[in-house]
């Protein structure tokens, strides 16, 4: 097949394509700049998907399938009209922030509600309004397309640095602080999964929405089979949602965070989705210690990013907790 990427050069882009190649595909990955490097054996071509004929370099080309990953409404209306065509296979890679309804557990795609789409008719999307223009762009693509809502990508060369966090804060041993419950659920995706998936959908010609994440697993287990991976010896002290917000210890990603953790019960349906249908359609997850090593050795050899609570902001908020529970029991 003739595959385009519109993008191609980072993350999920290049390892769509990445395995695109690897497959044996024609692969373009056409963008305004390289965000990186692009996978072996696909081609680049320079577009500007923010003006009016931005993807005049495609013209004339024909591809077999396309896949987007924008989250701006404008971007994909254009690449819309410009490429979609009878015959041209479309994914659009969506997100699980497009769901009004983070609370309860076991939702899939096709039942879900769904938030209101972005109001009035926004060119870009910012963080504020990320899901509402997804949904937008969803609109834009139609139904006659594969529409993969990712949960949280993970593995080598995330950008983001979120997960990449428990396998640094893993391998360094001794006690770890760790949100929650054992029992809370985790979802995230390795994105070598993810984009072996969105190959094979094109290859297949599916199409319908369907959830991208892995299964529902514990996060204890997680925890614990990550740290077996990464042959390290860690002890796990449990502190709950309300401690760690007093405490200034933030959400999901950025400074002082625990990624992959959420407040519960506003969050419990937000990492349990029922995503037997894309397993059905033949999405299939490697075991998340293999996603935890093999994201340690690229940060190691990359110098890769990593986000959430530093040493000392994690020594200082278990020193916290060891002196309330001791004045609790008077010890």
């Amino acid at each position: 097949m003739r595959i385009l990427i519109l993008g191609g050069s980072q993350f999920l882009g290049r390892a769509v394509a990445s395995h695109a190649c690897a497959a044996g595909h024609d692969v373009i990955c056409a963008a305004r700049g390289l965000a990186g490097p692009i996978a072996a054996g696909a081609r680049f071509i320079q577009i500007d998907r923010d003006v009016t004929n931005g993807l005049a370099p495609l013209a004339g080309q024909t591809f077999d399938a396309v896949v987007d990953v924008s989250r701006h409404p404008g971007q994909v209306r254009r690449a819309v009209a410009a490429l979609k065509r009878p015959g041209v296979h479309w994914t659009f890679v969506s997100t699980i922030s497009v769901y009004a309804d983070n609370r309860v557990p076991g939702q899939r795609a096709d039942t879900a509600p769904l938030r209101e789409p972005a109001a009035g008719d926004p060119e870009h999307s910012t963080d504020a309004i990320y899901g509402a223009a997804k949904i937008a762009c969803e609109q834009a693509v139609g139904n006659d397309a594969f529409i993969c809502r990712a949960g949280l990508i993970a593995g080598p060369q995330d950008p983001t640095g979120r997960f990449a966090y428990w396998p640094t804060r893993l391998a360094r041993g001794g006690e770890v602080l760790a949100p929650g419950s054992p029992d809370d659920a985790v979802q995230f995706i390795d994105v070598r999964d993810l984009a072996q998936w969105i190959v094979h959908a094109a290859e297949v010609r599916l199409t319908g929405i369907y959830d991208g994440i892995g299964p529902i697993r514990r996060r204890g287990e997680l925890l614990a089979d990550c740290a077996g991976a990464l042959n390290a010896s860690c002890t796990f002290t449990w502190i709950d949602h309300a401690f760690l917000e007093a405490h200034d210890v933030r959400r999901w990603a950025g400074p002082r965070s625990l990624p992959l953790w959420l407040p519960l019960p506003d969050f419990a349906g937000f990492m349990s989705r029922d995503t037997s249908p894309a397993r059905e359609a033949g999405l299939i997850s490697r075991p998340p210690a293999d996603t935890a090593r093999d994201t340690l050795h690229w940060l190691r050899s990359s110098d890769g990013p990593v986000v959430g609570l530093t040493a000392d902001e994690e020594r200082a908020v278990l020193s916290a907790w060891h002196a309330r529970e001791a004045a609790a029991t008077g010890t």
